[in-house]
């Protein structure tokens, strides 16, 4: 069983930055898809990023694409969600999650471990 930890959100002004991390513990999420996907109030949980195995194969959102980096660290077992030129319609609560397959997916339900989530506000 794979334990994920979220940390690096906070407050930010639109146009800011920030990053999140994703630290996994219990097993290596090495040889697995990982992606983020992001909640707001009200709404149903949506699909931001993805990454393969060793980085080469990244999948975005039309909403974050040219603005968001998905990333990892395997050495470390760590993904990492790198977020510039935040709009206030990024405010959300931020979920990492380990994917069933070695593809790409954007369904929530592709994904079979999720971290606590870490909440993104982005205003003026």
């Amino acid at each position: 069983q794979v334990q994920l930890v979220e940390s690096g959100g906070g407050l930010v002004q639109p146009g800011g930055s920030l990053r999140l991390s994703c630290a996994a513990s219990g097993r290596t999420v090495s040889s697995y898809v990982m992606g983020w996907f992001r909640q707001a109030p009200g709404k149903e949980r949506e699909f931001v990023a993805a990454i393969n195995w060793s980085g080469s194969m990244t999948l975005y959102a039309d909403s974050v694409k040219g603005r968001f980096t998905i990333s990892r660290d395997n050495a470390e077992n760590t993904v990492y969600l790198q977020m510039n030129s935040l709009k206030p319609e990024d405010t959300a609560v931020y979920y990492c999650a380990k994917a069933r397959a070695q593809m790409l997916m954007m369904r929530p339900n592709e994904y079979d471990s999720w971290g606590q989530g870490a909440q993104v506000t982005v205003s003026s």
